[in-house]
């Protein structure tokens, strides 16, 4: 007789945890417990269903209990949800939410998986009916079956992380004609990406009609509208809570189950809590992040399958390496491809690592190509060592591959050095002959080496508002179309007839449409002996991108006399 295997959550981390176990051992009874009526369905593709792009809410369900019995032979109960487990007596209390039968299982082994709940404010009105939350396929057909009534025009996206993000977008995606408004109260969205590279994306939620509200929290709902912290009200006859996760921790909690310092399960090497039979992977326990040598929660599918592997290697005695995590996420938003890997500039600061970064736009593809496009990729690494400790890219072309490639090279402990050397792959239709990645570790060594000295786009306004040198190196019809507002153009065609024009005695600053000739100025520059010299990073391009949302929401007065983006 085989090993008794009881599993709470069939989804993700739950699910993979029992085919897992079936493959190492066919004589296993293995049961899942799911407190909805699905299992084995795609959470990350549940706002696709709003725009239509999955048609019917039924396929994204992957499985079914007769599916997982037949092909299997495990248990999948659904619409069951266990409510205590009895330790000392290896029982679970299990409640049948479709009879009210209350009953108990035994197990050999448990295996908690049971996910993360929304956060809902304790605000007025959150309770009223056209409030809604995402968390499963029930969630996201109800709440499209609403909106599609007939009753709703306005509606509001409370919290700007991805599913927030997500959802807004496919609502406008779905050319209903809604009036969305997407509201976060920290001053950007996407919390993986550092606030210059988040205004990419502010600008490309802007562009394609979502109401963008950054820095204003909801205050109450009503049944028409609702109400910010700053007293602001906003039309809506939907909402969507969207704030974030809190790990679903109340079993383990009432079951007297170890808490770490974060408010997950606390898990040890092989994901086993506490209590030497009973394990716990996904959403609910707290993990450990290979770069700031610290707990954290991460709620991601790809780091969830890997837990539930490693969990169900361990109840057959199969070694396991544990890594630890990086944080490695992708999103699109409409036309942009965005993604991240390792730390940003908020967790390398809190984590007390010294650091720099590089922030270059190149093209994705070679020029000649029709489809190419500026990749917008900042590199972080660290001082002195130069090892590669995180990277963000956004752009219309493939920026989850560079960031795959770069969040590979972070679980190797891999440098800039390491970087630059790397042979990709290599086609005009799908990079360049020096990829972006291998691109951003020569611009970085140089920068680590003390090869020139650069600013960051986010310095810019403090520059031109203090009337500081700024040369325009791109050509006479580049800057005309568009410059910062006190920047003289010596493009760098002209530079060496031109360079008594330049003053050695104050600080220069150089720039272009994307780095590359101000940077070839630069050098030239330093080879005259001008030794005050700097390249405006990101160049006019990240200088465009970094202004203009704010520029448009604040209406101030802009740097620039035409913005470019292209």
């Amino acid at each position: 007789m085989g090993k008794r295997i009881l599993i709470v959550g069939g989804v993700a981390g739950g699910a993979s945890v029992a085919a897992r176990a079936r493959r190492l051992d066919e004589s296993a009874e293995i049961i899942m417990f799911e407190k909805g009526p699905d299992v084995s369905f795609s959470n990350c593709c549940l706002p696709n269903h709003l725009s239509g792009m999955i048609e019917n809410s039924e396929d994204l369900i992957l499985m079914n209990p007769t599916k997982f019995k037949k092909q299997y032979n495990i248990e999948a109960r659904v619409n069951s949800e266990v409510t205590k487990i009895h330790r000392d007596e290896k029982t679970i209390q299990v409640k049948d939410l479709k009879t009210g039968e209350e009953y108990k299982e035994g197990y050999d082994i448990l295996v908690l998986s049971p996910g993360a709940k929304p956060i809902v404010p304790p605000i007025e009105g959150a309770d009223l009916p056209h409030v809604f939350t995402i968390r499963n396929v029930v969630d996201i057909d109800q709440f499209n079956r609403y909106v599609q009534s007939g009753r709703v025009k306005d509606i509001a996206v409370i919290g700007g992380g991805f599913i927030g993000v997500e959802v807004a977008e496919n609502l406008k995606l779905s050319n209903a004609g809604f009036h969305v408004t997407l509201v976060e109260a920290l001053d950007q969205i996407m919390a993986p990406f550092d606030y210059d590279m988040a205004q990419i994306l502010h600008k490309e939620m802007m562009d394609n009609g979502v109401n963008l509200i950054l820095g204003d929290g909801i205050a109450k709902v009503k049944e028409n509208h609702i109400e910010l912290a700053s007293g602001k009200k906003i039309s809506a006859q939907a909402v969507v809570m969207a704030i974030g996760v809190r790990p679903e921790t109340t079993l383990a909690k009432k079951a007297g189950l170890a808490i770490g310092e974060t408010g997950g399960i606390l898990v040890d090497h092989n994901y086993r809590t506490s209590d030497k039979n009973i394990y716990a992977v996904g959403d609910a326990i707290e993990v450990y992040n290979k770069l700031t040598h610290s707990k954290s929660r991460l709620a991601l599918a790809g780091p969830a399958q890997r837990q539930a592997r490693a969990a169900a290697d361990h109840i057959y005695g199969i070694p396991h390496r544990n890594t630890g995590v990086i944080g490695s996420s992708c999103v699109k938003i409409f036309d942009k491809n965005a993604a991240s890997t390792g730390l940003n500039e908020k967790t390398a600061k809190k984590a007390g690592i010294q650091y720099d970064f590089v922030y270059i736009i190149p093209g994705d593809k070679v020029g000649l190509m029709p489809e190419n496009s500026p990749l917008h990729l900042k590199l972080l690494y660290e001082v002195p060592t130069g090892k590669i400790i995180g990277a963000q890219a956004i752009g219309k072309g493939d920026a989850a591959k560079r960031m795959d490639v770069i969040a590979t090279m972070i679980m190797m402990g891999g440098t800039l050095e390491d970087l630059k050397e790397l042979e990709l792959c290599y086609a005009p239709a799908f990079n360049t002959a020096k990829d972006p990645v291998n691109h951003a570790a020569l611009v970085a060594l140089n920068i680590l080496n003390g090869v020139y000295k650069q600013v960051p786009v986010y310095r810019v306004r403090e520059l031109v508002e203090n009337n500081a040198f700024i040369v325009d190196v791109r050509e006479r019809e580049e800057y005309e179309a568009g410059h910062l507002i006190n920047a003289i153009n010596i493009p760098l065609s002209e530079l060496r007839q031109r360079v008594n024009e330049i003053p050695k005695d104050v600080p220069v600053y150089l720039h272009c449409r994307s780095s590359q000739r101000s940077y070839n100025a630069l050098l030239a520059l330093q080879h005259m002996g001008y030794e005050n010299v700097y390249n405006i990073s990101g160049s006019y391009l990240g200088i465009c991108y970094y202004e203009y949302f704010n520029d448009q929401m604040n209406d101030r007065e802009k740097i620039v006399t035409e913005y470019n983006f292209h």
